[in-house]
This record gives C-alpha cells, sequence and structure tokens, in this order.
C-alpha cells in the first residue's frame, strides 16, 4: 500500500480569517518505506504573511509574490495524492486549508476518510503528554537537528520516522514465498509488523541482502 505523509505551512492559522497556504509537500511511502516519488511546491499566498507565521517557516511576503498560486499547482496535486491514504500531525488544521482551496476553485475536497491523523494517535498512547512533532521526536529520539525552521518537507520525513514508533513498527515483516520448496524474493506485508527474532538460512539472508540493496537503489537514484 502507499501512503503520503502531508504537510504545509501558511500565512496565519485560520483560513477562516482569510489566510492561506504558502508551503505544501507530501512524500510518498510504500509499506512506510520512502520511495523516490514526492510532491513539494512553494505557492503565492496573494495575501502577506502574519508575523507569528514568518517567525515559524520564515518565507516572506515578497519571497513568495515570485511563486506560483495553489490554482496552478492544484491539479497536480490531487493527481499527486489520488487514492493514496493520507498521513498528517493534527490533520484537521492541514485538511481544512487544503479544502479551503479546494472549495475556492470548486474542486472535490478530500475526504476525511482517506486521511489519518498521528495526532490522533499519539493522544491515546501518550495522554496527558505534549504530543507536538517536536515533542515526539525528542520522545522517540528522532534527529531534529535540521529542523532550525519549520519546513514542509523535512517535516514530512520526521512525521514518518514518528509514525513508524507510533505504530511500534521498527522494522516491516519480511514475508518469504517458499512455494515447491524454493525460496524466492522477499516481500513487504502490507502493514504486518513484528519485533520477534527469526533465525534465516543461508539463502533466506542472501535474498534479504539483494532487496536491501534494490531498496537502496530505488530510493536514491
Amino acid at each position: 500500500m502507499r501512503e503520503l505523509f502531508l504537510d504545509i505551512e501558511t500565512t496565519g492559522l485560520s483560513y477562516e480569517s482569510g489566510h492561506r497556504i504558502v508551503e505544501i509537500a507530501c512524500l510518498e511511502t510504500k509499506n512506510l518505506i520512502t520511495t523516490s516519488s514526492f510532491f513539494h511546491k512553494i505557492i503565492n499566498p496573494e495575501r502577506n504573511v502574519s508575523d507569528e507565521a514568518f517567525k515559524v517557516h520564515g518565507f516572506s511576503s515578497e519571497f513568495l509574490k515570485t511563486k506560483k498560486k495553489f490554482s496552478e499547482v492544484c491539479d497536480e496535486f490531487l493527481e499527486f495524492t489520488k487514492d493514496k491514504k493520507i498521513i498528517a500531525h493534527n490533520a484537521r488544521f492541514d485538511i481544512d486549508f487544503i479544502n479551503f482551496e479546494l472549495k475556492k476553485l470548486k474542486k472535490k475536497p478530500i475526504s476525511y476518510d482517506q486521511v489519518t491523523d498521528s495526532l490522533e494517535i499519539a493522544r491515546s498512547r501518550f495522554p496527558g503528554l505534549s504530543n507536538s512533532l517536536d515533542a515526539l521526536c525528542k520522545r522517540f529520539g528522532v534527529d531534529l537537528s535540521k529542523r532550525i525552521k519549520h519546513n514542509a518537507m523535512l517535516d514530512c520525513e520526521l512525521l514518518r520516522e514518528v509514525y513508524i514508533n507510533l505504530l511500534d513498527a521498527k522494522e516491516p515483516k519480511l514475508v518469504f514465498d517458499n512455494h515447491n520448496n524454493k525460496t524466492s524474493s522477499p516481500k513487504l506485508a502490507n502493514l504486518d509488523y513484528s519485533k520477534k527474532i527469526i533465525n534465516l538460512s543461508e539463502n533466506e539472508k542472501k535474498n534479504h541482502d539483494n532487496f536491501l540493496k534494490k531498496e537502496m537503489r530505488k530510493n536514491f537514484y
């Protein structure tokens, strides 16, 4: 299954007050392993950025005036997100802003049935504690050294690491097909994770190593 980790930055906190999106990013994964596909746009919001928002993401009104408007990237965004599970932190904020933009363009809104909110999962696991993305990164030991300012693309990758920890899914479980006593290349079970230590045969270890090499080539080249 393919998932999208999504994040946005905006001119302010409320679309109802006329604030708009200035950055939108989606990181595609397959069974939570990153693929080579992503969507990232910096957007002209057609209005000024609030002082509070500028302190968060660092995008000035002057800088954003040179970028494409949401209407110019909308169709590409909708095609990229079509029929994929969306994972976002405090998803209501992101999706409400996006649906506000889609409504202005008379486009079909994103259904909340398509969306998983990692903040809700975090609150159920850690009630009474801070469950911001920063707090969760620190709790799970996820490296925050590059997060000087909020950045939608970086936040998508941080969220992916946090989400894996929230699911207590450190490593995807490998499934081997032993049909006719022949071990084929391993494949990922859909969201099937295990911490159980399994003793693999030498042939299985060799297939596992080949699999990892192929995944690295797909992800980095």
